[in-house]
């Protein structure tokens, strides 16, 4: 049977055998009148007053907004925000969008109409935060279990905080949105380097679906309310990026009620582990690099046989990814001495994606279809590789026992992925 992975803009084909289990996401579906619900969320707001009397009295807000390797429907959601904010009074030129771009790179000019659209550009103040930028950041202090709290000072010095974006499942921190746009978003170099150390990364309870006993998650929290985290509003997405629904209101709560929802209405069950999982990185925008790339693989541990095997599709079309995820990678001859250097050695940039990936290599074989990595460093990889997804899933299935199974996840980690418990005995 024929089935199409997401794969860049356009998907790929895949001809995989009729035993194959093919785990479809699950979503809501979307709303019959998205700019009704916008509009009606922050006018009624979840645990807190509208937007508009928040506003009232203030002269100035700071937006974060996700960067251009998520796919928010900014475009969509910002008009109902600016307009409610300058109904309460806050001038058009109090009112600053800064792109949570965390330590990824600054957005490009044609990037930021793709985040927020021309008119928008030309209307309000819009920049990237640079967290590399330690004069940039407000130093807020320490969180009780010891991250040094650094959060760019237009955020901080703001009289109103807001955050947009969306909720879907996340490899650290059990869900997206809410407070993420701030603590690792917005936050400077030393705050994101001690949020992504083996403390957390490490920790059993810092990954996807977890939540909200997930120690990341709660020092996350932390660290947004340390900044004024005031107001929040969190879509949750459908099947073709549309809204299935709408949480704003105060950041606490509002999260909360829209992580019941996503966790409800997208969770993807399998009765037991697989031999070999396909999965992709939900195509463009994360599968522009293998470090976004990564969060396949960790999607899909959750439903592989300890021993079994994962094949990562992603097009890659910009390579590694940042600098120092590359080198990372070139330099790790295995996944056991990656995680023996990273346990005592300080917290370079980017180094968590690798290592997560290394904690999934110590239960699961890894082998890949990335092509947009050069051939030298795809000989840096965990596995085998290979040229096409179709070349990789009849040579690793040709490997299989008889009986064994074979897991299909097209869509990657936006397929919340478990296996389903047995029921209790009663």
């Amino acid at each position: 049977m024929k089935v199409t992975l997401a794969y860049g803009k356009t998907g790929l084909e895949l001809d995989v055998p009729a035993s194959a289990t093919v785990l479809e996401p699950r979503y809501a579906p979307d709303l019959a009148d998205p700019q009704a619900a916008l509009r009606q969320a922050i006018d009624a707001p979840i645990g807190c007053p509208p937007l508009r009397e928040l506003a009232r009295g203030k002269r100035s807000a700071a937006i974060s907004v996700c960067d251009i390797t998520r796919p928010a429907p900014n475009k969509l959601v910002l008009p109902h925000v600016l307009a409610a904010l300058e109904e309460g009074g806050i001038p058009r030129e109090g009112i600053r969008i800064l792109i949570a771009t965390g330590l990824h790179r600054e957005a490009t000019p044609a990037e930021l109409d793709e985040i927020v659209g021309r008119d928008i550009l030309e209307k309000y103040e819009v920049d990237s935060h640079r967290a590399k930028n330690l004069d940039e950041q407000a130093h807020l202090g320490e969180t009780v279990g010891g991250t040094p709290v650094y959060i760019d000072k237009r955020f901080v010095e703001a009289d109103l905080h807001l955050t947009l974006g969306f909720i879907e499942p996340h490899l650290m921190a059990g869900f997206s949105g809410g407070r993420k746009l701030i603590s690792i978003g917005l936050a400077g170099e030393r705050t994101i380097k001690r949020l992504h150390s083996p403390l957390f990364m490490r920790d059993r309870a810092a990954t996807e679906g977890s939540f909200p006993d997930n120690p990341l998650h709660r020092e996350l929290i932390e660290i947004a309310g340390m900044a004024g985290h005031d107001f929040m509003i969190d879509v949750a997405l459908t099947h073709t990026r549309g809204i299935a629904a709408v949480f704003a209101g105060e950041p606490r709560a509002a999260h909360a009620q829209g992580v019941d929802f996503v966790r409800q209405s997208t969770l993807a069950a399998v009765d037991e582990p697989a031999d070999l999982v396909v999965t992709t990185s939900g195509g463009y925008p994360l599968d522009l690099t293998f470090y976004q790339a990564v969060k396949g693989v960790t999607a899909a541990s959750h439903v592989v046989k300890p021993g079994g095997t994962i094949l990562l599709v992603a097009k890659c079309s910009e390579g590694m990814g940042g600098p120092e995820f590359a080198e990372l990678v070139r330099r790790s001859k295995d996944w056991r001495s990656l995680l023996d250097e990273l346990a005592g050695a300080p917290v370079t940039v980017d180094q968590w994606q690798i290592e997560k990936l290394a904690l999934v290599a110590q239960h699961a074989n890894l082998a890949f279809c990335l092509p947009g990595i050069s051939a030298e460093d795809r000989a840096c990889l965990w596995g085998p590789s290979f040229e096409t997804p179709q070349e990789a899933l009849d040579a690793l299935r040709s490997q299989l026992p008889a009986g064994a199974t074979t897991l299909i996840i097209p869509e990657g980690p936006y397929v919340f992925t478990q296996v389903q418990p047995e029921p209790a005995l009663v």
